[in-house]
């Protein structure tokens, strides 16, 4: 595993052609690392790294005691209310607040300790749910109860997201960053497979067994995370020495931050929760990544989808079965390209995934539009969905390798909240338009998003753009 001096001087060029347009967070390697002459100890395969795996393990745990709770929340509210307005609402309010929430739990990231920020909300929840869930076997729990809950378990998502997103820098050596964010796609996808039918099924046996679960699975994560030997940041006068090369982490009141030791945080980063917006906007290869990924979020969400699809069968008349089947096939799209992102990652350029990804969601846009039937279009949805285990691995891969440790907090905070902020936009124009023309006019709509979002993906920058650990050199 490489140093940390290594790691915190991630330099804006490459060994490949056109590399001078990606800037980096720093233009040379620590002066510790250029001057030392130990040869380098071999690095673990990453299914050896028992702090990476530790922190896997308890953030699936958390995954799936998420995707649980969240799909009772509805069920709960249909057996005891029958209002679909307010069942539908909770997917929508948890979006928005767990989008508003990274903001401020970016910024906690890069100030606090990390793996305290995570066993903290992971608690929170525990305490949530098991009290909910109290509620839920002594009665039907008033609406405003059971939405005060929503809002609080997604704050505490919204907190803790970005820092496990950011511990990647820290338990990973840079040569497997995308190695490291491909692993979390099967983690997400995966736990969005098990986690609803794990719910549903619950719910079917009790009422309050759904959330009684999740809060023992925050418990198991919570614990897990007290296994991880490596701390989750870099101490503060490592990460410091990647600031001025930023020229984003100064406020120019000329105070050097004073580092901890021993990994812990020491003097707070300096800046406020839009530093990360600041650092994005003067890198240009994480900047126009979020600008194509917000767009595409909006056009091409797995809710938007999963709506349009629903709405485009019972418009020809399919039956449930088939509408069934065909959200089945279009679903497994996401779970096979995360399980296909690791091979994907080490034998593709980057700059093909990039093209694919970019271009298959319009051109996937059009078909819609062509193809008659009804489970035809699930398999073409699931060539679009196909792309995001890959391309999210990418993303979180270049995060990793340009974004100094101590604002890795605050940038992945702007991401999350850019990605959930865009997508009750796209859910609620794809619903609007279908009303208001019908199902040809929704996958117009999705193939115009589509390509107004690749625009900013043609530029040299992308054409040439080389891999993650090539810029953590």
């Amino acid at each position: 595993m490489t140093t940390e001096s290594t790691r915190a001087g991630a330099t804006g060029t490459a060994g490949s052609a056109g590399a001078s347009e990606v800037t980096g967070p720093a233009d040379a390697v620590g002066a510790g690392a250029a001057e030392s002459t130990e040869p380098a100890a071999p690095e673990k395969p990453l299914f050896r790294n028992r702090d990476f795996q530790a922190m896997w393990i308890s953030q699936f745990f958390a995954a799936v005691a998420k995707e649980s709770a969240e799909i009772a929340y509805p069920l709960l509210i249909l057996a005891t209310t029958g209002s679909a307005t307010y069942a539908g609402a909770v997917g929508a309010v948890q979006l928005v607040v767990a989008g508003l929430m990274s903001l401020p739990g970016g910024s906690l990231t890069d100030r606090f300790d990390r793996r305290m920020t995570i066993i903290l909300c992971d608690l929170a929840r525990v305490v949530l749910l098991t009290l909910f869930g109290l509620l839920v076997i002594a009665g039907e729990p008033p609406m405003a109860v059971i939405f005060a809950i929503v809002v609080l378990s997604a704050a505490c998502l919204g907190i803790s997201n970005p820092a496990g997103l950011a511990a990647i820098k820290q338990l990973v050596p840079p040569s497997q960053f995308t190695q490291a964010t491909a692993q979390n796609q099967i983690r997400f996808f995966g736990a969005t497979v098990i986690g609803p039918p794990i719910g549903g099924a619950f719910f079917g046996i009790a009422r309050a067994l759904p959330f009684l679960s999740a809060a023992v699975a925050f418990l198991i994560s919570a614990v897990l995370l007290l296994f991880i030997k490596k701390p989750l940041q870099a101490p503060r006068e490592t990460a410091a020495a990647d600031s001025p090369a930023t020229g984003d982490a100064d406020d120019g009141d000329g105070k050097d931050p004073k580092g901890g030791k021993d990994g812990k945080p020491g003097k707070p980063a300096k800046g406020g929760m839009l530093q990360g917006f600041r650092f994005i906007r003067r890198q240009p290869v994480i900047l126009i990544l979020l600008i194509w990924a917000m767009g595409s979020n909006m056009a091409f969400n797995h809710s938007g989808m999963f709506l349009a699809l629903i709405a485009t069968a019972e418009h020809r008349d399919a039956s449930e079965a088939a509408i069934g089947t065909t959200l089945a096939v279009a679903g497994s799209g996401g779970l096979i390209g995360s399980l296909l992102a690791g091979l994907v990652l080490k034998w593709v350029k980057p700059s093909l995934i990039i093209v694919y990804a970019v271009w298959i969601g319009p051109v996937a846009a059009v078909l819609l539009m062509l193809t008659p039937g009804v489970l035809p279009l699930g398999v073409i949805v699931a060539c679009v969905f196909v792309r995001a285990g890959v391309v999210n691995a990418l993303i979180y891969g270049y995060i990793a390798a340009l974004v100094p440790d101590d604002l890795q907090g605050r940038v992945l905070g702007a991401v999350g909240f850019v990605g959930m902020i865009a997508q009750p936009l796209g859910i609620f124009s794809i619903g609007a338009i279908f009303d208001l023309a019908g199902p040809t006019w929704v996958f117009f709509f999705m193939a115009v998003a589509g390509v107004l979002a690749a625009l900013p993906t043609l530029t040299r920058t992308i054409r040439t753009l080389p891999a993650p650990h090539e810029l953590a050199s």
